[in-house]
């Protein structure tokens, strides 16, 4: 698992994008084109933006160099700032989002209701749904109990299952499969 698995046929992959309010934006297209292959990034209105946590991941890897406001290099931690502003929660966000990328899940966007990601099986991005719907949250901080029942019931609506990731004091990303209880 320690090799690089976004490596393809021996060349590896780089793009470049610029600071945006909503992330880093990639006009390039060739690199649109991979990025989307790997199931990172959206696109709408003909604009492709990587999530905050998607650039810090390809930044970490080496896959990504971002400029900002005046054309100059921004590094992680700038870049972790930035994201710091727009969520709270955004150091969880990446470590959860950066421990289901290197097990080889894809992790997308999640739907709302407090769900942070949807993950995809191994292999079955892009041609299957994703059966997983994933809140993340930190060790002691507490979680209102309506945003795990909103997100609940998201997932029994849509038929996913739902997955707590908690990074534990150590930084350690612990998953925990949620269901409801029923009595008989």
């Amino acid at each position: 698992m320690s090799d690089d698995k976004e490596t393809t046929g021996g060349s590896e992959f780089k793009a470049s994008g610029e600071l945006a309010a909503k992330g880093i934006q990639i006009t390039e297209q060739s690199s649109v084109d991979a990025l989307l292959q790997r199931g990172y990034g959206t696109a709408e209105n003909k604009v492709f933006t990587l999530a905050f946590y998607e650039a810090l991941y390809l930044l970490d890897k080496k896959m990504l160099e971002v400029k900002g406001e005046k054309g100059k290099e921004m590094d992680f931690k700038s870049i972790l700032r930035c994201y710091e502003k727009v969520d709270g929660n955004a150091w969880v966000n990446y470590l959860v989002y950066r421990d289901l990328r290197s097990r080889g899940y894809v992790a997308r966007e999640g739907f709302g209701a407090a769900t942070d990601f949807r993950v995809y099986e191994r292999g079955t991005y892009g041609k299957d749904t994703a059966p997983y719907l994933v809140m993340s949250t930190q060790e002691g901080t507490p979680m209102p109990t309506q945003d795990l029942t909103n997100a609940m019931m998201q997932c029994q609506s849509q038929k996913k299952e739902l997955i707590l990731a908690v990074m534990n004091r150590r930084g350690e990303i612990v998953y925990y499969s949620v269901s409801q209880l029923t009595f008989k």
